[in-house]
C-alpha cells in the first residue's frame, strides 16, 4: 500500500473538501469573533511587552489603548462564548478522533487562559489604586486597593500567562499551517472569511 494514501486516509477525514460549502465552514459571527479575538491578543502583546521603551505621552496613550483593548476583549469573549454554546457551529466532528482531541483541547486551554487573563488585568490594575480607560472613559475600582504584595503576585500572573497564550497560540496557528500546506485537508479555509477563499 502506498505509504501517502494511507497517512493521508488516517489524518485526513476526507481528502478535498468543498469549503465553500457553508456547512463546511464556521458561521460568519464565529469567523469574526475568531479574528477579532486573534487581532487584539496580538496587540494586547505587542503594546505591553514594548510600552516602556517609550516615554510619556507615547507611553501613557499604550498604556490606554492596552487597557481599552482589554475592555473590548472582554466583551468579545463573553459573546463569543455565549454564541458558542447556543448558536455557533460546531465542526470538531469532521476532524479525525487524534486531531479532534487536540483541537478542542487547545481551543478550551485558550479560553481558560484568555479568560484568567482578563481577570488578572483588572485585578492588576483596580487592585493598585488604578483607574481602567476605555477610550479615555474612567472607570474606577469596585472595590478597596490590594495590599502591594498582592498586586505584584497578579501582574506577574498576568505577564507569564500572556506568555502562555502566546505560545499556544503560536502552536494552534502552526498547527492551522500544517494542515493547510503539508496534508492539504483545507481545514483552515474553514476559518477564513469568504472573500479570502474566492482569491484561491
Amino acid at each position: 500500500m502506498d505509504s501517502g494514501f494511507f497517512f493521508a486516509e488516517t489524518y485526513m477525514p476526507y481528502s478535498t473538501p468543498d469549503i465553500t460549502d457553508s456547512l463546511l465552514r464556521y458561521d460568519r459571527p464565529t469567523i469574526i469573533l475568531h479574528w477579532m479575538t486573534a487581532f487584539l491578543v496580538l496587540l494586547q502583546f505587542a503594546l505591553g511587552e514594548t510600552w516602556n521603551w517609550p516615554t510619556k505621552p507615547v507611553h501613557h496613550l499604550m498604556v490606554v489603548a492596552h487597557l481599552t483593548a482589554g475592555i473590548l476583549l472582554t466583551a468579545i469573549m463573553v459573546f463569543r462564548i455565549v454564541w458558542r454554546l447556543t448558536k455557533g457551529r460546531h465542526l470538531s466532528d469532521l476532524l479525525v478522533p487524534v486531531d479532534r482531541v487536540f483541537a478542542l483541547g487547545a481551543e478550551y486551554t485558550l479560553y481558560v487562559l484568555l479568560l484568567a487573563e482578563i481577570l488578572l488585568g483588572y485585578l492588576w490594575r483596580w487592585g493598585a489604586g488604578q483607574t481602567m480607560s476605555f477610550f479615555g472613559l474612567l472607570i474606577p475600582s469596585p472595590f478597596a486597593r490590594f495590599p502591594a504584595e498582592t498586586v505584584t503576585w497578579f501582574q506577574t500572573l498576568h505577564y507569564w500567562n500572556a506568555w502562555l497564550i502566546m505560545g499556544l497560540a503560536t502552536g494552534h496557528g502552526a498547527a492551522a499551517l500544517f494542515h493547510q500546506f503539508v496534508l492539504k485537508d483545507k481545514v483552515l479555509g474553514r476559518m477564513l472569511p469568504q472573500c479570502f477563499l474566492l482569491r484561491q
